[in-house]
């Protein structure tokens, strides 16, 4: 996804220099005096592949993330952002308490927590 990101991001910025190197959307010779609006609509252009391509899906894996964490409850199995697999014994307003393999419990950040796990 990343790539695909990345290819369409290069696409993006390799059209608005060949706009601004072709002197923009007039020839020359029928330039007239006054303000070049092509100017303008390359940086609303630049700002909206920004927004579409980095911002959006941000804002959307934090949105997911947020319910993820609020939806949290006793008993559910889950992998933290350290790669610990563990099944969640109590909550708190900010941490989690998770019971691991070994029996050992430990208690964790609740936005730590990345996802739950598929039912095996």
């Amino acid at each position: 996804m990343v790539r695909k990101n990345i290819l369409s991001l290069g696409l993006v910025v390799l059209f608005l220099v060949a706009l601004l190197s072709s002197g923009g959307c007039i020839p020359a010779g029928e330039q007239e005096g006054g303000f070049d609006w092509s100017a303008i609509v390359i940086l609303i252009l630049i700002f909206a592949a920004f927004y579409f391509l980095f911002i959006r899906p941000q804002r959307k894996r934090q949105k997911e993330h947020r319910e993820l964490t609020l939806e949290l409850k006793r008993g559910d199995r889950v992998i933290t952002a350290g790669g610990i697999y563990g099944q969640i014994e109590s909550l708190s307003e900010d941490s989690v308490v998770l019971k691991i393999e070994s029996g050992t419990t430990i208690r964790i950040a609740r936005s730590s927590v990345m996802g739950k796990q598929e039912k095996y």
